[in-house]
């Protein structure tokens, strides 16, 4: 049994296939297959009027309009030339901007680190509280606390916490 009223036939000339599910070109208004359905596909004479690109600045990511007959390359580069908001040299962005809060101290690193116990932000010398000489009532646990055998713990100099701890040692 056939249903002469079924589907449509392709608008291509080259085609004439008998589709079921038929296309429309929204430019041409014709019915095309799945094969000739696309602009290139039919060599729609109307697709400059649907299939129209806005090329993109790859710098400041702005739309560049481009008019008809126009290069969209050449429109382009014009742009990042004379128009475009983006310049590499002006907009360096500084990458070492935490100054270490130690006293006489000019190292400045990337990220912070801060002090749990007086919220300075440190270079990675004198992250340490006892590098700093930290001025928040220090825990227990992290000063010794002096006994009768040993002198007592000196505030570091100069020197990291570390290299008194070793001549200490060595000693």
């Amino acid at each position: 049994m056939e249903f002469p009223d079924l589907g449509k036939h392709c608008s291509e000339p080259t085609c004439k296939q008998l589709d079921f599910l038929p296309i429309t070109c929204d430019a041409c208004k014709q019915d095309f297959c799945k094969d000739h359905f696309s602009y290139a596909g039919h060599k729609c004479p109307f697709a400059f009027k649907k299939d129209v690109q806005v090329p993109v600045c790859p710098l400041c990511n702005v739309p560049i309009p481009v008019k008809r007959g126009e290069s969209p390359d050449v429109v382009v580069g014009e742009h990042m030339d004379k128009d475009c908001t983006f310049h590499p040299g002006r907009n360096k962005k500084k990458v070492f901007t935490h100054r270490c809060s130690k006293e006489g101290c000019r190292k400045k690193e990337m990220l912070q680190l801060i002090c749990a116990q007086c919220h300075g932000n440190f270079c990675i010398q004198h992250r340490h509280p006892l590098d700093h000489t930290c001025q928040a009532g220090g825990s227990s646990t992290s000063r010794e606390k002096p006994s009768a055998s040993r002198a007592p713990v000196q505030k570091p100099s100069g020197i990291s916490w570390l290299a008194q701890q070793l001549r200490r040692t060595v000693k």
